[in-house]
């Protein structure tokens, strides 16, 4: 019996460590050869001098499984690293099949207390990184399918996050570099569905070293496997990345703890119409002030959605 992904190759950023080298070792024991990127920064603000470590020690842990992995230490944020890290997977395997964007730092500060090198460092690598590895991948499916005449096979795994969805305060820089990515993959999605590849994002609650802070609260569980492992998203990944996902395109899930919440594109929640050319401002009061009066202090539109999320 085949596997998934059998004679699929991957290409998985920021998996030396946490989500990353969960979502590669899935992809491997489902059957895909994998290039394990991590650019190995000890510091999750991206501090500390690079290292081969983490990204080599986990493509020989897929060796050792009998898997196909070898590791690239590059850092995607950097374009040309970025495009050697796609080049260097259509060189070992012949082409490349799945893209899994996930390498991130973290640089946490309150909106009015952020530095300038705080917030482009974030964005850089979060939102470019992601930018830097698709637009290779999609120039390299874009070839494929003009030279075979027709569609060929493509995914993208995109990394938000629910910071993105309900805000986070002392978080500007991520959750607006996870928006960005949201805005990445639909875009994505619909310029490349031509060519048969896919591209979607997940919202993924798992403990990791980026969220050492966010879970203190909530401790590892004696026995069992922790609600908040790794390993409960990387099955979603490896399903986004298979054959049997061909259908799912410019979606945003989230996924934690044994479950997975297709996310709805905005809708408009109420419309009013000025009984004018155009609106006054004292209609314009008579009309929104209640209408958000009826809201908690505070609770924006969503926040409110996801406290809905997470309450089901």
């Amino acid at each position: 019996m085949s596997l998934p992904l059998e004679g699929l190759s991957a290409v998985v950023t920021g998996a030396g460590r946490g989500l990353g080298r969960a979502e590669a070792l899935e992809l491997a024991r489902l059957g895909a050869a994998v290039v394990v990127n991590d650019f190995g920064q000890p510091g999750r603000d991206g501090s500390g001098d690079a290292s081969a470590g983490p990204a080599e020690q986990v493509a020989a842990e897929i060796r050792a499984a009998g898997g196909q992995a070898l590791a690239h230490t590059g850092d995607v944020a950097d374009f040309q690293q970025a495009q050697q890290l796609v080049q260097l997977a259509i060189a070992e395997f012949g082409k490349l099949d799945i893209l899994v964007n996930n390498a991130g730092i973290l640089r946490d500060r309150m909106v009015f207390s952020m530095t300038e090198g705080e917030w482009d460092s974030v964005i850089r690598v979060h939102l470019k990184g992601h930018f830097n590895t698709t637009h290779f991948a999609a120039a390299h499916w874009r070839e494929r399918s003009k030279a075979a005449g027709g569609a060929v096979y493509g995914r993208i795994v995109n990394t938000s996050s629910e910071a993105f969805l309900a805000g986070s305060a002392g978080q500007p820089n991520y959750a607006a570099a996870k928006g960005g990515i949201v805005g990445l993959t639909t875009s994505t999605a619909l310029a490349l569905a031509k060519y048969g590849v896919t591209a979607n994002a997940i919202c993924p609650r798992a403990r990791t070293r980026m969220t050492a802070d966010v879970f203190a609260g909530f401790e590892q569980p004696a026995d069992g496997l922790d609600p908040l492992a790794p390993e409960h998203v990387a099955p979603l990944v490896g399903y986004l990345a298979s054959p049997a996902a061909a259908r799912v395109n410019g979606q945003l899930l989230v996924v934690h703890g044994g479950m997975v919440a297709v996310i709805e594109r905005p809708r408009v929640q109420a419309k009013f119409d000025s009984k004018q050319d155009t609106f006054t401002y004292d209609e314009l009061d008579a009309v929104l002030t209640p209408h958000y009066a009826e809201r908690p202090d505070g609770e924006t539109f969503a926040a409110a959605e996801v406290l809905a999320l997470k309450r089901r």
